[in-house]
């Protein structure tokens, strides 16, 4: 699916966006980010350091502000018809909570640094936030984390695809 959504994006917006900001942007999307972001980068051609560089940043840019911000967000939601997306992603985030409540911040780094469908950085923010996890602890391992799903996917975007010649 992530793969789908970084063509139709490199499709329609490669023409008005850089490289470099398309990778970007794809990176602060939620579902996409940093993994998305690298694959983009790659199919663009771009090398490997700047690709991880910014979708890196691009990532972790909106943690902050997740990680801060999301539970009086949802709380002023609650009051509008939103209210049945924001308890829809309340429950998606707790449903994938487990690992985290049983090991805390070792469960947020590899729910985070392991990049599998449904994990990464915004729903670890989310998931550590309606946990009420310490916010600058937080940061950090959701930070180390992202730099781990990063060394993953570019090695395997950068290893494992370019040795079997796709991209």
């Amino acid at each position: 699916m992530s793969e789908t959504i970084v063509n139709f994006m490199i499709e329609n917006f490669g023409a008005l966006f850089s490289r470099e900001v398309l990778v970007f942007i794809v990176s602060m999307l939620p579902i996409l980010e940093l993994r998305g972001g690298i694959i983009c980068g790659y199919a663009l051609g771009m090398e490997l350091l700047p690709n991880f560089i910014i979708a890196f940043i691009g990532n972790i840019l909106p943690i902050p502000f997740i990680l801060l911000f999301i539970k009086f967000i949802f709380r002023i939601l609650r009051k509008t018809p939103l209210k049945g997306i924001v308890d829809k992603l309340e429950n998606k985030a707790m449903s994938k909570s487990d690992s985290i409540q049983k090991y805390a911040y070792w469960g947020l780094l590899l729910f985070v640094g392991i990049p599998l469908p449904g994990t990464g950085a915004w729903t670890g923010a989310l998931i550590a936030s309606l946990l009420n996890m310490d916010i600058k602890k937080s940061f950090v391992i959701i930070t180390i984390g992202v730099i781990m799903a990063g060394l993953i996917i570019t090695t395997l975007s950068y290893g494992l695809l370019a040795s079997i010649g796709i991209g």
